[in-house]
Parts: structure tokens; sequence; C-alpha cells
């Protein structure tokens, strides 16, 4: 028999095991206040109690949806929405492999990575490729098929043309108040040099308890993503769940851990090869003037060099830069970097790490900047000293329209496209490549080109589209030092006045194609509708004045607008990001989420295409 049948056959009887084996989440409990008050700030800007202060960063999205599900949020909503709600769909048949689905338009495939049959909300994707092994691919999803939030993981032995899933065995976890988490947020996944698996997430309690933690679970070469177990090094290792490895854990309700990602050092070429690396946003409330408010946000770093079991204490990167970070302070030094949100790593085939992410230190509301670090290959990158001064990728206008808007869902102290509801967070949405070359390239998308008619940083509630939100590019070829100049992706005079957002992007190891995927309204009427479509802009020559660009439908059709009419429990989210990893030929793999739910309805699931 063939030997992906086989592992495929095993996995999906260990995961029925896991899944029959695990007490549901339940979600009527109702009015939970959080105690950490990092959660409890961000639930109150949410429901309009309090405004953010100038330079504050936002919490993950994926944290958020847990806290107002608990609170009840949510199912107020859904009593708000009333008569509104769409008539229920059929009940799904479930296929041999879960509740399995392809869209297709002629060669183009759109493929359901999750197998949850229940309409359940998964969304905010990664996906990750096996380096000796591209038949086999491990994605992940923000998931809330137990309750809450939690984190999915999928996994496939044929290239995505069929997808196992699971919840990951984080909530065996004891925390600092001797119990389990409520929920998991943020989903990250990587392979490393040989072809050993590693998902996260950040773990929260979103009631009586302050906890939050960063964990790691792996899976071993021969069984590729289809189930995760502890990576400590002990016998029958494959058949424990604990310990995780534990990159930050805090009891400490002015502490929270958010929008973390991990990545392996895959380079055989590398002097640091396999080692592991994690970094993430360490929000903090502690000494702050005004009470919950957190001070700083600054960007964390850590690693482990055996396989996931031990982490390096957590050290701040996003460091000081004079001439860039010059407001909004919250550390003795004037200068520090430490508005921060959306750290996202990559490793160069030398070893050298690179980190962009995204900074508030600047002086005019609603214009921030991309910002990347590295610590070379020959450096101890535990120590802070071995990190450059963060350099400036490029502006981020950040002027998109503010909620509340009851219709869209789009929430208090958040910003919105409409007619869409979905949070727009500019800072999370900035990724990073670099090819063998070392060359750098960075994606993101901004309102700077945003019509008055939309609202730019005025009420979402009254805004008309068109909304010319746009992706944008920059690349570097001195290691980081400088950038070029700004290129826009995707101008009004190629695609018209509409909305492009949620980019990613990655690049072929030559350096030829570089790939940038983003949420998409130029499609028929979808500006003014508020469907979606994936694009794939593919820009070859990327690294010189004057690059060609080729633009790829890739979803076989649109994605239909989610409000509180046809889903008050979902809408208003779609995650922070979606995911771009190439293979070692250069072919790009996408994930997203995806809005066309089966027979009838309209709800998130996680997709997938090789374009």
């Amino acid at each position: 028999m063939d030997k992906h049948v086989n592992r495929l056959a095993l996995a999906l009887s260990i995961v029925a095991a896991v899944v029959l084996g695990t007490a549901q989440a339940k979600d009527g409990d109702q009015n939970i206040v959080p105690k950490n008050k990092v959660l409890a700030r961000a639930l109150d800007i949410e429901l309009g109690k309090q405004t953010p202060r100038k330079g504050e960063q936002k919490l993950s999205s994926g944290a958020l949806y847990a806290v107002l599900a608990a609170s009840g949020q949510l199912d107020a909503r859904a009593d708000a929405a009333g008569a509104k709600g769409d008539k229920p769909p059929k009940a799904h048949r479930g296929e041999t492999l879960g509740c399995a689905n392809t869209y297709k338009d002629g060669g183009n495939e759109n493929i359901r990575v999750n197998q949850d049959c229940s309409l359940r909300r998964q969304a905010e994707a990664v996906v990750a490729i096996n380096p000796i092994d591209p038949d086999n691919l491990i994605a992940g999803q923000n998931d809330s098929r137990l309750g809450f939030n939690k984190c999915g993981y999928a996994f496939t032995f044929d290239g995505g043309k069929t997808w196992g899933d699971m919840v990951p065995p984080f909530y065996q976890f004891v925390n600092s108040d001797v119990t389990t988490f409520d929920a998991c947020s943020d989903p990250t996944a990587t392979f490393d040099a040989d072809g050993n698996a590693y998902v996260g997430g950040v773990l929260f309690m979103v009631g009586p308890y302050a906890d939050s933690a960063f964990v790691v679970a792996k899976s071993n070469a021969e069984i590729g993503g289809a189930f995760y177990h502890t990576p400590a090094p002990l016998p029958f290792q494959e058949y424990r769940d604990v310990p995780l490895g534990v990159v930050a854990n805090d009891n400490n309700p002015d502490i929270f851990n958010d929008k973390e990602f991990i990545v392996a050092d895959a380079s055989n070429a590398s002097p640091k090869k396999n080692r592991v690396y994690a970094t993430w946003t360490r929000f903090d409330t502690t000494g702050c003037s005004t009470t919950g408010i957190p001070c700083h946000s600054p960007i964390y770093f850590s690693q482990s060099t055996d396989g996931g079991a031990t982490w390096s204490t957590g050290i701040e990167i996003s460091g000081r830069n004079a001439s860039a970070c010059t407001a909004f302070s919250g550390e003795a030094d004037a200068n520090a970097c430490d508005q921060d949100q959306g750290s996202h790593p990559i490793v160069g085939a030398d070893g050298t790490i690179y980190v962009a992410f995204g900074n508030g230190n600047t002086p005019t509301l609603g214009v921030n900047q991309h910002m990347m670090v590295k610590c070379p290959a020959t450096a101890d990158c535990r120590l802070k000293a071995s990190w450059t001064a963060p350099t400036k990728i490029g502006d981020d206008f950040g002027t998109q329209p503010f909620g509340p808007d009851a219709a869209t869902a789009c929430p208090g102290g958040r910003q919105c496209l409409p007619p869409n509801g979905y949070r727009m967070d500019d800072f999370v949405e900035g990724s990073i490549a670099v090819d063998s070359s070392g060359t750098l390239y960075s994606a993101w998308a901004d309102f700077r080109n945003g019509e008055a008619n939309c609202n730019p940083l005025g009420p979402a509630a009254t805004a008309v589209p068109p909304c010319d939100n746009d992706v944008f590019y920059a690349y570097s070829t001195d290691g980081g030092a400088t950038w070029s100049a700004t290129s826009n992706i995707t101008p009004a005079a190629k695609i018209g006045k509409s909305a492009q957002w949620m980019p990613w992007s990655a690049v072929s190891p030559d350096g030829k194609k570089y790939y940038v995927a983003y949420y998409d309204r130029s499609y028929g009427n979808c500006e003014t509708t508020g469907c979606n479509d994936i694009t794939l802009a593919t820009i070859e020559k990327a690294a010189t004045g004057s690059p060609t660009i080729k633009y790829t439908r890739v979803t076989t059709s649109s994605m239909p607008n989610l409000v509180p009419a046809n889903n008050p429990i979902q809408a208003g989210f779609l995650g922070d990001y979606m995911w771009v990893a190439v293979d070692a030929k250069g072919q790009p793999y996408i994930v997203w989420s995806d809005t066309r739910g089966q027979d009838g309805a309209v709800e998130e699931d996680i997709y997938f295409a090789k374009p």
C-alpha cells in the first residue's frame, strides 16, 4: 500500500480518538470579564466603552474573538439580528475525510483544508511545506469547533488534494493557576531541514485568571504533521502530549503574549541548521500612567536548539531608532521602537534571521511604519546586542474608517473597509521574504489612496465605497540596511479604484518571482456589495526599477460578504493574516479564510490553492 495512504489512515484514526476523547468547551458561559488587564481593555475598546490612545496597538483579532464569545457579545449580536438571519442551511453529509469540498473553474481548484463539518468558524491561515517532501504540507487556522477560539491544524501527503485535520494537544498544558487554558489563537507552523514539523499558539484565559502563554508541539519527520506530540526527547515520544515546549508563560494581569510566529532554519548550508525561532508581541501595562493601558508592546525573540523542547529566555529585539521612532515610547528610552505588533520571522540560506514588524512610534495619527531587525548567522541571537537596530522598510497609512458599524459588525476601535466589517490591521499584514542571494522583499497594504467618500479616519457607518485600499512592496539588496522606494502592486490604473487588503508574500529561491496574494474587491460588483476574491500578483524582476506584474484570480468565484444579516456569530472577522509559501522549485501555495460555506451557509472555512 502507498506510504501516504498508510500515514493518512493512521493519522485519521488517531485524530478520531483525540477528538472523541476531548471534553467540549462550552459556548454558554455569559458575561465573563477577563482578569487580564490587556484583554479587559481590548474588550472595552471593541464595545466602545474606552477609546484607544494615540499609538496604542491592537490586540490580535483571534484573541478578541474568544473574549467576545465568553462575554456574551456574540450571542447578543445574534439575538439583535433576529429575523434578519437567513434560513438555516441543509445538514451537510460528510465524506470520508470529513467535510471535504473543492470548487473548480477549469484547471483552477480551491480545496477545503479544515474537515470540521459543523458551522463553526475557521479563519486566519498559515501553510508550511516539508523541504524533503513537497507533497507533505501542514496548515493552521483559528478554529471554533470546540467552543470559544482554539487552534486547529491540518495535514496533507498528496500536495493538498486531500486533507485531514485536528486540534493539537495544547489543552493538556497546565498553567500557573493549575488549570487548563480556555483558548488558543494565532496558529503558526514550520518544518525544519529534516522534515520535522512544529506548530505553536498563544494560549490564554478569558475569565477569572490572567494567564497567557506561547507553546510549541512537534511532529517527527515520519509523522509529517498528521499528529503532534511533546518535543521533549523522552522514551515513546510520539505517544506523549506533554511537556510542551514553552516559549513564554505568564500569570500576570499586566502581561499578554500575542501574535506569535515560529520558523525553523531549514537550510542545509546554515551553521544553525534545525534551530527553531520564535517572535511575538509582549503587551505590558506595568507602570503605565493610566491603569490598564499597555505602555508598550515590543517584539520579543526566543530560540530552541533542541527541537523545540526548551527555549531561551525571551529578549526584546525591536530596539531603538532615533530618526524613525520619535513618539509614544513607553520605555525610558524616548526613541525605543516599542509600539509594535505583527512580527514575521524568516531565515536566510546562510542562517541569518530577519524579523519584520509594524511600528507606531510616529508623530502623525494614522501614519505608521514597517520595520526590520536581523541577527547574523555568526552571532548569538539570545543576546540583545546581537540584533541590529531597526531599519525602516516603508510608511503605512493606516487611515481606514473606524467602527462601530452595526450593519457590518465592524467593532469599535477597529478599522474596516465598508461594506465589509472585517478588521483592518495593517501592522500584522506586513510579511518579509528572502531569496537565496539574500535579497529581501516586504509587502503590506494601506489606505494612502483612500477615497474621501470612504471617510479616512472617520466613521465606517457612513462611509461609501469605493475604498481604494492598495497593496505595496519594497526590496533591499543590502541585507535590510536600506530599502527601495515603495511600489504600488495594485494601482487604480491597472485594478480600478477598489479595495485590496490583507496580503502575504513569498519569493522563489532564485529571486526571479515574488508572489503576493491578497483579498480583492476588483471583480464584478464586489467593491459595492462587499464580496471578495483572492488574487495572486506575480512580480518578475521585483528587485529592479521596472518589474512586470501578472495577476491571477485564485478563487473560482467570489466569496460573499459576511455580515450580521447572514451570520451574526462570525461577522466582522476573517483573521489577521492569510499565507503564501513557495517550494524549492518556486511553486506558490496559498491558504485563506473563505466565506463560501457549503449547502447554502455563509460561514468561514480555510481553502487552499496551488496556482
